[in-house]
């Protein structure tokens, strides 16, 4: 087998958030073919207990420890530098010297960079063939931050969309092929970066059918049977953190006008202080880290996806369908998948997705769900599909 190189800004273990799933599959497909030599941040303590799970994949690794509060104070050098913070933050001469001699010693000459920050390493590599996923247009990301914060922190975000953006041009120009999760993705670096535009691509995520099935026996981790809505998510990223804080307060209260007997479970992992505090409100509930979503989402009556920012594809989403569940969304939160049915239902603002809501809430009947649902998860995200897409790109 060839040997490949793989960049992660983040070791791709466990597959429990939107970019450890894509990072993850990605690994376990690619080590099918290739000799994987592995380099990654660990931003989590707890993540250093699945190293060796890693390695059982990878032929050799190498793993920084990254402290979130040190890398933020770091990264304000890109101010002196003219850079976007993101690169400084993602730099390391350690991981910088072990690219270079695992390129020299193994004869490298394919490489998967895991977001584009990861791609400062191979610069000076020209000779190498290099897949940047960037997974998602952060750099617009950045831009709808700063839409939605004041001052300076406005002007943080909307520096670093500018800069980050022009160092993406920069690296897509150099790679081989630029990889997004989405058409809609792709679409729109096409639109913000002067380049080849047949070097811009996109695999899909996909979900794991198997794992994410109706029929799977769980417990009910609820006390109630009835009125329960819920949210998962990594808990301390701000997307995830707006959605459930526009909620509780815009949505939750006309929810409870009409169904008294409603709750609300926020699920997910490292909880804000904002989230935290969420939990004052009656009827409101949050889990912090669960082993396991699936019995969560199991016994929901409804999914929601309140999103106000959001790029790529959300995972959280296509899980609940896969489950055949009920969903009311934003708009934000559906883009990139395009949904064919009528089986998520999309709302923009608080009194239709608080009606929504209360209509699934009163409706028992989950079948048509169940079977469109999980049909169309089948048909459009499929690994197996994806993995082919992406070996056949990186060969």
């Amino acid at each position: 087998m060839k040997n490949l190189l793989f960049l992660s800004h983040r070791i791709p273990y466990p597959p429990n958030k939107g970019d450890k799933i894509r990072s993850y599959h990605f690994l376990k497909g690619l080590a099918e073919n290739y000799h994987i030599h592995l380099a990654a941040f660990i931003d989590d303590e707890e993540d250093w207990t699945y190293v060796d799970k890693v390695n059982a994949i990878a032929t050799d690794s190498l793993f920084i420890n990254l402290k979130p509060t040190e890398s933020k104070i770091k990264s304000l050098s890109g101010l002196v530098t003219n850079k976007a913070l993101t690169i400084p933050y993602y730099y390391n001469k350690h991981l910088q010297s072990w690219v270079d001699e695992t390129i020299k010693e193994n004869k490298i000459e394919k490489v998967l960079i895991f977001s584009s920050a990861m791609a400062q390493y191979v610069q000076k590599h020209q000779d190498l063939d290099v897949v940047i996923d960037f997974v998602d247009v952060d750099s617009d990301k950045w831009l709808q931050y700063s839409e939605k914060t004041k001052c300076p922190m406005s002007w943080v975000y909307k520096r670093e969309s500018k800069k980050l953006l022009e160092f993406d041009g920069k690296v897509a120009e150099f790679a081989k092929m630029n990889l997004f999760v989405s058409e809609d993705e792709s679409l729109l670096f096409k639109r913000l970066v002067d380049i080849t535009p047949n070097k811009i691509d996109f695999v899909n995520n996909g979900v794991d059918t198997a794992y994410f099935n109706v029929d799977e026996q769980v417990n009910n981790p609820y006390p109630n049977k009835h009125g329960i809505i819920v949210f998962t998510g990594a808990m301390d990223y701000w997307a995830n953190v707006g959605a459930v804080v526009w909620l509780v307060n815009h949505v939750f209260p006309l929810i409870k006008q009409h169904s008294q007997h409603a709750q609300f479970y926020i699920v997910g992992s490292k909880p804000s202080k904002e989230v935290l505090n969420l939990a004052n409100t009656e009827d409101v509930f949050v889990t912090g880290r669960v082993e396991d979503i699936r019995p969560y989402l199991s016994y929901a009556n409804v999914v929601v996806a309140p999103l106000q920012i959001a790029r790529g594809i959300q995972n959280k989403v296509l899980e609940a369908m896969a489950m055949g569940k009920k969903i009311v969304a934003t708009p934000q939160a559906i883009e990139g998948i395009n949904i064919t049915n009528q089986a998520v239902s999309i709302k923009s603002n608080p009194d239709e997705f608080a009606k929504q809501v209360i209509l699934y809430l009163e409706d028992d009947q989950d079948s048509t769900f169940i079977v469109e649902n999980r049909r169309f998860v089948e048909e459009q995200f499929s690994w197996e599909s994806s993995l082919k897409k992406l070996t056949h790109i990186i060969d």
